[in-house]
């Protein structure tokens, strides 16, 4: 089969703007060529099994140059493989993507475009700034702000400040200079509401507002951080009034989250509603065990009404003991047993089932689970235990200090540990753009620093599920935290806490 190429755009920053679309083309990649731009968020959804190809350019400084680009696209694709350009923004949108077609297009090889929500337009909303309104401006016009070297703009400035509308310049801030004088120039007030707006719909993003006559004074003051956008017109006005991204309790906080990428939803969407921007790096994968001979010898045992007691410690565990059991059984096989599992994640996935739970310890852990489920036995007990390869030795001690109790520990997936998408994400960590990590399992923490072995763990700000968790992370030396719970709404909740003690207003 043939190679095809999707010019992707990945909007501009913040993963919950990427398209339905974007994210399908983006998971069936073999090979992904992707820009600075790209945010981390977007670039942790990469497929383990794609190739990684940085093609990153900013103003000044070109990793890889435009014509060189264009041709990896084109040998990627005539090697059969599926290639994904992922750029920021949207790809004709000062994308250059039309340049990267023409030699697709001469070569016949087949491409599709996914846009992407374009910088111009999101950034603004980001920052409270409606580019359009009936009172201030009824158009809108985005001109790039980057020139070719030794050349001058190529920017009608008279025409337009007669638009009177709203102008977005991207790529402007090394010319900010020319910009405000051709605007200057051309006649516009120079009291005319305007704003640099940094690293828009991003945790860091900042805004600096002034008018076209004192906005390059107050960009002197401090530093500028790219990216970074332009906009000139009277809506900027109402950049103060309709603010709304930095009220919510994590706005500018940027979460690693580190659970297996088939649970990562859950805890991602609870901390996105509170505003903070998620970097999904699944630091751990759970494989169900290779030789299941065990596992099936224990499902005939539930069938035969040989078990009292089904143990689950996980809702992973949970999830892949019912695929096996449905593969060679059917739910009437646990009829004969009780069922115990170790907190709500766990229940809900056996609701989602059809089962409830006898028996949930008040505290949501493997040696609590263990003492307090003992108190249940009367002894004699034959109790199934279908949990991962290396699970906890203090639940199973526990249960079998009952007289007569009998333990089958059933190893039901194995914890592989790493992330293809830690090189990425390590830079993050390495620039300080991270503020904290979030656990809910001492083998997330493990994954994690497999994955990352080049890091200072020392600052690492660790959030964590529950102690085991927390020691783990405390013998790498990170700064901890712990839920008072182990549910991930008092996770989210602990996240936030630690967020107010590192940042206090």
């Amino acid at each position: 089969m043939g190679g095809k190429v999707w010019l992707v755009g990945a909007g501009p920053g913040d993963p919950g703007l990427f398209t339905l679309r974007g994210k399908e083309v983006l998971l069936q990649a073999d090979v992904v060529v992707y820009d600075a731009l790209v945010g981390p968020g977007i670039l942790a959804m990469i497929p383990d099994s794609a190739e990684r190809i940085f093609a990153g350019k900013r103003s000044g400084n070109h990793f890889m140059r435009q014509d060189e680009t264009n041709r990896v696209l084109l040998e990627q694709a005539q090697e059969g493989k599926k290639v994904v350009r992922l750029k920021g923004g949207d790809p004709f949108l000062f994308g250059r993507g039309g340049e990267e077609l023409e030699l697709l297009t001469g070569n016949g090889i087949p491409f599709e475009i996914v846009p992407g929500v374009p910088s111009a337009f999101a950034v603004p909303a980001y920052a409270g700034i409606p580019v359009t309104h009936r009172d201030f401006a009824s158009s809108v016009h985005v001109v790039t702000g980057h020139k070719r070297a030794d050349q001058s703009y190529d920017i009608d400035f008279a025409a337009l400040v007669r638009t009177n509308g709203t102008l977005v310049f991207l790529m402007g801030i090394a010319a900010m200079h020319e910009i405000c004088s051709g605007l200057l120039d051309a006649g516009m007030d120079p009291d005319m509401p305007a704003a640099v707006l940094e690293k828009g719909t991003t945790a860091k993003q900042g805004k600096i507002l002034a008018t076209v006559g004192t906005l390059e004074a107050e960009c002197a003051r401090r530093p500028v951080q790219t990216p970074a956008i332009i906009v000139v017109g009277k809506v900027c006005e109402l950049s103060e009034p309709f603010s709304w991204y930095e009220k919510r309790p994590l706005a500018g906080v940027r979460v690693v989250v580190t659970r297996p990428k088939e649970l990562m939803s859950s805890l991602s969407d609870l901390l996105r509603q509170e505003g903070a921007e998620v970097v999904e790096l699944p630091s751990i994968a759970l494989k169900p065990v290779t030789d299941r001979s065990l596992l099936h010898e224990s499902i005939h045992r539930l069938e035969q009404k040989e078990y009292d007691w089904v143990v689950f410690t996980s809702p992973s565990g949970v999830r892949i003991f019912l695929e096996e059991l449905f593969r060679v059984s059917d739910i009437r096989a646990l009829s004969g047993a009780k069922i115990a599992s170790i907190g709500p994640g766990s229940e809900k996935v056996l609701n989602a089932r059809g089962l409830k739970s006898d028996f949930i310890p008040s505290v949501y852990d493997g040696k609590t689970l263990g003492e307090e489920l003992a108190k249940q036995l009367n002894g004699g007990e034959r109790i199934l235990i279908p949990r991962a390869a290396i699970g906890n030795p203090e639940l199973t001690e526990e249960l079998k200090n009952v007289p007569g109790v009998t333990v089958s520990d059933i190893a039901t997936y194995d914890t592989v540990y790493g992330s293809s998408g830690a090189p990425d994400v390590l830079a993050v960590l390495e620039d300080g753009d991270v503020d904290f990590a979030v656990f809910t399992s001492a083998s997330t923490v493990k994954g994690f620093a497999e994955s990352l072995k080049g890091l200072d763990f020392a600052n690492v700000r660790a959030v964590c599920i529950g102690k085991q968790t927390r020691a783990a992370a405390d013998r790498l030396g990170m700064q901890t935290w712990m839920a008072e719970k182990a549910t991930l709404p008092n996770l989210v909740d602990c996240v936030k806490q630690a967020a107010r003690e590192v940042y206090p207003e």
